[in-house]
């Protein structure tokens, strides 16, 4: 049975808003006074989901509200979510830099977290006592720190300024010195906000790097990242927030999937006012649609299943226009699979309107949602003249599980599904 480090139970944080404070003295004394005669606060029965896009009619919110998970031991778990989701909220609740308004929750080990640039960082102290005062807070010994001290400073590159104030640093090297502190004195649990994304490319790549070494040794990780292709690289749980609630939890492929099912558009067919067509003065686009090989309008197929994807555009501007439309197709984590062109022979360089059609046959995709990115460019010289991204979702799903043609009944890795052909001698 797998040892259990973080509990959650009805958690929830309010704020009132406002330019000042949360609460009046007429609030305090409100509470006080039902608190006396063993009420319930009055100001948990009020206040709105919090859902940024509507003006509400309360002046308290929830920043989280109900919240309810464990954690494992090991478990890296990965925490999604549109901006203002409640997912900062959270880590910062679970790090103890600010406490809940209702519910509790039960930490097992030693927290060290890295929520924005500098945490924990004094501007006047160097980068070396920094070090050392952040292993301090964490509860670390001094001759604990001065043995990871070396490590520390080598994986952050910061190895020349180590002496220098770090109110001179810039961005990227508080967070490459702050990450290399939080990582190496041995935490039982490292809680990671989206600073990740101040650092360079190969600085990422060595924090997600270091995260996935830390689950390794049985400690716990809680990582925010708008990055979903780093969120399925190393995360083996996910938890997706909406309006301060859970929407999804469980294993990572399952709540990404959730997360794209919900933000993409789910229409197979999608068309334009002549006023609103996305383009140039060359080139509009008209109306795009997802059909299967019947003609019928739909987003979802099964296994090995063709498709076509439809593209009406309009070449205005002259008759020798070569405009190439285009189809690009990524997983649910963003990752590329496949960039398709047309073939010389097929493009039109009259002005007026025009079909382009994209048969995807014998389709390949293995189980998932993938996303479709519609784009159309003159080449010689270059023109981009619209380019969508995201702009619709289909879903590769299994037809019948019982039809399938091996024992294994969970979907199986990859992005692509072909079938090969097998002999046992």
């Amino acid at each position: 049975m797998n040892e259990r480090v973080i509990e959650i139970n009805n958690l929830g944080k309010q704020y009132r808003l406002g330019q000042v404070g949360s609460t009046t003295l007429g609030d305090d004394l409100k509470r006080w006074w039902y608190s006396l005669r063993g009420k319930e606060d009055p100001f948990l029965k009020i206040g709105e989901e919090n859902d940024r896009t509507k003006k509400g009619e309360s002046d308290f919110v929830w920043a989280v509200k109900n919240i309810n998970f464990n954690v494992d031991k090991g478990d890296v778990l990965g925490i999604i979510g549109k901006n203002g989701a409640g997912k900062s909220t959270l880590l910062k609740i679970l790090s103890r830099t600010t406490s809940p308004t209702v519910g509790e929750y039960k930490i097992k080990g030693r927290v060290a977290s890295l929520l924005e640039v500098g945490t924990g960082f004094h501007p006047d102290l160097t980068g070396r006592e920094n070090v050392f005062l952040n292993g301090a807070i964490l509860g670390m010994t001094k001759n604990e720190i001065k043995r990871n001290f070396d490590e520390i400073v080598s994986f952050s590159g910061v190895e020349r300024y180590i002496d220098t104030p770090v109110k001179r640093y810039s961005s990227g090297m508080y967070v490459r010195l702050a990450f290399a502190v939080a990582a190496h004195l041995e935490p039982e649990i490292l809680i990671v906000d989206e600073v990740l994304a101040v650092g360079d490319a190969e600085f990422r790549k060595k924090c997600l790097g270091k995260m996935s070494e830390v689950s390794k040794f049985g400690r716990t990780v809680l990582f925010v990242s708008h990055e979903l292709s780093a969120i399925s690289s190393i995360c083996n749980k996910g938890l997706l927030l909406k309006n301060g609630r859970i929407e999804s939890e469980g294993l990572i492929t399952k709540v990404l999937n959730d997360y794209m099912s919900g933000t993409n558009s789910k229409n197979p067919s999608l068309s334009w006012e002549e006023k609103d067509r996305p383009g140039d003065e060359h080139v509009k686009l008209n109306s795009i649609r997802v059909l299967n090989m019947s003609n019928i309008l739909t987003n979802t197929f099964y296994l090995g299943e063709d498709l076509k994807v439809e593209i009406d555009y309009e070449v205005i501007s002259s008759d020798n226009l070569r405009v190439n439309p285009g189809i690009s197709i990524y997983t649910a984590t963003e990752q590329l699979v496949t960039v398709s062109l047309p073939n010389k022979s097929e493009i039109k360089t009259n002005k007026g309107f025009h079909t382009a059609t994209c048969y995807i046959k014998n389709s390949m995709l293995n189980e998932g949602i993938y996303n479709f990115r519609i784009n159309a460019h003159t080449f010689y010289p270059t023109i981009l003249h619209f380019d969508l991204k995201d702009i619709v979702t289909i879903e590769i799903i299994e037809k019948q599980v019982d039809d399938r043609t091996t024992d294994y009944k969970d979907k199986l890795l990859g992005i692509i599904r072909p079938e090969f052909e097998w002999k046992i001698n």
